[in-house]
């Protein structure tokens, strides 16, 4: 057989493979809006659960994970980029640097149950803060900023080699190439890793549960205040987000249409999370022709 057969076949058979994952994953969205579909209206996703039937409503789940997203965010963000920056421009190689990023590549691989449990270890129980929102953002953020300093190292290696000798050689300062050249450069691939941080933050479950707490109560935003329990504001609450949500109905039940309720929520998770990575291909592609001049 020669060579032109076997490339031609290998090409079909990955064409197989990939069309079958599109379809499978097509398939799981599909069944899962099927399922939940008819329970999106605007009393479920913003009405109080109180007083849209048994257990319908899930706008303090809503609120609390978009709530959480940020929070997660804010902390995510700064260090992993952050740390992205010192690896790609001001480290240097050695058995530091091995160490470091192994120790990244380790702390991305860890399961998030246990994540979950060091954070009811360390941030609800040592610090005092029981189930918080402030200790939910804590474990998941160590969830996400090894693979955000890593998306982030490989973004900013991956724009140097463009613009860094062109712009040293033009006189400019290092620092004046990485803030003005190679961060906007790579900020394409850096948004794509913010916002599969975020989808990550969104639909996890095993870390919120040990840290976040199961409260769904009222939330009240007639104060502002990031301290105490009284606000919806506060980042020392309990918070049940949409994931815990419906791990919450599918395992106690305690409600008539916890079926319902859950299939719902299962929509309405599925639905933002793409929402979130088609956001982010759509804003890294304009990015990239800004940058590029196209």
């Amino acid at each position: 057989m020669n060579a032109k057969k076997v490339d031609k076949i290998a090409t079909i058979v990955f064409y197989i493979i990939s069309m079958f994952i599109v379809v499978l994953l097509g398939a799981f969205i599909l069944y899962i809006l099927y399922k939940g579909g008819s329970m999106l209206k605007p009393s479920f996703l913003f009405g109080n659960p109180k007083l849209t039937g048994a257990g319908g409503g899930i706008a303090p789940q809503l609120f609390n994970s978009f709530y959480m997203l940020v929070i997660s965010l804010v902390i995510t963000i700064p260090i992993g980029v952050g740390a992205g920056i010192y690896l790609a421009e001001y480290a240097k190689e050695g058995p530091i640097l091995k160490f470091i990023r192994m120790s990244l590549e380790t702390m991305s691989s860890l399961p998030s149950i246990v994540i979950g449990m060091f954070g009811l270890l360390v941030f609800v129980n040592m610090a005092g803060w029981g189930y918080s929102i402030l200790a939910g953002a804590l474990s998941v953020s160590i969830l996400n900023i090894p693979s955000m300093t890593r998306i982030s190292e490989n973004a900013i290696n991956t724009a140097s080699k463009r613009v860094k000798e062109a712009s040293l050689g033009l006189g400019a300062t290092r620092w004046q190439t990485l803030a003005r050249l190679t961060v906007p450069t790579a900020m394409a691939e850096i948004l794509t890793g913010i916002i599969l941080a975020a989808g990550r933050i969104f639909g996890e479950a095993a870390a919120f549960l040990y840290t976040a707490g199961l409260s769904s109560k009222n939330l009240n935003f007639n104060t502002i205040s990031i301290s105490g329990n009284s606000s919806a504001f506060s980042l020392f609450r309990p918070a049940e987000t949409l994931a815990v949500h419906i791990w919450k109905l599918n395992s106690e039940g305690a409600v008539v249409d916890a079926a319902q309720i859950a299939n719902g929520t299962a929509a309405v998770l599925i639905i933002v999370v793409l929402l979130f990575n088609v956001c982010a291909r759509l804003i890294g592609n304009r990015l990239m022709k800004a940058y590029s001049g196209k």
